[in-house]
């Protein structure tokens, strides 16, 4: 039973990194790896111990973000009570459209609408679709049933939502979006910088400046809530520019050669130039071990590879919140934003790596983590 609830979090693991991964699966139009290779390492490592089961978990409370007005648990009861709100519901003004994948990658999408149907205690009415799914038909189909707000999961399922009537919101989620020229409203899967940094400062009390590489054409939105997170939290932000995968490799070697181990950082981010990962990452992962320069990413399968930590997606709170999101928008108490980064987030430490660089975690430091690699 032990060796089942494993390799079924290490799947769960490797399904929501994958959804936040740089690679597209263009047989489904959803950010996925090329999964059977990735997806069978899961099960390797689960089947090796190389994961844990989660154990009980300490929060750290994350910094708020300036363009976030926080609400209070009663303030959303009340809101659920209104009703108006009840009865629209009831009508299904919300509805789901996901991708129609197989497993493993179908689970993290089940799970975002379990979070969803727990927050508006209602069955929603979801719409898994195919890569060449009928848009109009599925528009004329959402305005008959009364949908005022749909939630799309997945890049697919963003996809089939192109065209829709003004008279339909969209909220997009379970899926990397990398540029704000996209104008979705929604929730990206790339975690928050600001939860990152916070996480890292905890880690290392003693840091002062962290270095990211990146490219502005898939970056500079994150990039710019990276320098107010570090602001925010009396961090350096030293950001450096790179357009292509030679410049990138140039960089990183110069970077870590100066960098001061005791005070500095490396992040990957979500960067498919600056991040490449057949090149670039095995470049960075080995000049960063060999001078004990702490590296961080935001992507949860380099953490096996040998990063300290990352952050990956917990898809039944994203569900929840994108539920509240489109309630707010029924309601008329949302007005369209930006995209937002991920704060709905678990955690994955790798233990080697951080006695490697001399921060050794103890019982109570590493309960705070949902995932930890290698088993202890």
């Amino acid at each position: 039973m032990k060796n089942f609830k494993t390799a079924l979090l290490a799947a769960v693991l490797i399904v929501s990194s994958l959804l936040i991964s740089g690679g597209a699966a263009q047989a489904s139009g959803s950010i996925l790896q090329s999964g059977t290779a990735v997806a069978s390492a899961a099960i390797a490592s689960a089947d090796t111990g190389m994961l844990i089961e989660p154990l009980e978990v300490v929060t750290i409370e994350p910094p708020l973000r300036p363009d976030v007005r926080p609400v209070t648990l009663s303030q959303l009861e009340d809101q659920f009570r209104r009703p108006e709100l009840q009865a629209s519901l009831n009508k299904g003004s919300i509805a789901v459209v996901y991708p129609n994948v197989e497993e493993p990658f179908r689970s993290a999408f089940l799970a975002m609408i379990q979070g969803i149907e727990d927050r508006i205690k209602f069955k929603v009415r979801a719409y898994p679709v195919d890569p060449k799914a009928d848009t109009v038909e599925l528009n004329s189909t959402l305005k008959r049933s009364g949908t005022k707000v749909v939630i799309a999961l997945g890049r697919q399922g963003l996809n089939a939502t192109a065209g829709f009537d003004r008279e339909i919101s969209v909220l997009a989620g379970g899926v990397l979006l990398l540029s704000e020229s996209e104008n979705v409203m929604g929730i990206s899967m790339t975690p928050d910088p600001a939860m990152l940094f916070s996480r890292l400062r905890v880690l290392l009390p003693e840091l002062r400046r962290i270095v990211v590489v990146y490219n502005p054409q898939k970056s500079d939105w994150l990039i710019r809530l990276a320098r107010e997170a570090a602001r925010a939290q009396n961090i350096e932000l030293s950001a450096h520019v790179a357009g292509d995968l030679a410049s990138a490799a140039k960089l990183y070697s110069q970077l870590i050669a100066s960098a001061d181990n005791r005070h500095d950082a490396i992040w990957l981010p979500h960067d498919s130039t600056t991040v490449e990962e057949s090149t670039i990452l095995p470049l960075v992962l080995r000049e960063s071990w060999n001078s004990n320069l702490p590296l961080f990413s935001s992507n949860v399968l380099h953490v096996k590879k040998g990063a300290l930590f990352a952050m990956l997606p917990d898809n039944v709170e994203l569900g929840r919140t994108l539920a509240a999101s489109a309630m707010g928008v029924i309601a008329g108490e949302v007005r369209r934003r930006p995209l937002v980064p991920l704060r709905e987030l678990q955690t994955a430490i790798n233990l080697r790596t951080a006695s490697h660089i001399g921060l050794n975690l103890g019982a109570l430091q590493q309960r705070s983590f949902d995932f930890v690699y290698p088993q202890p």
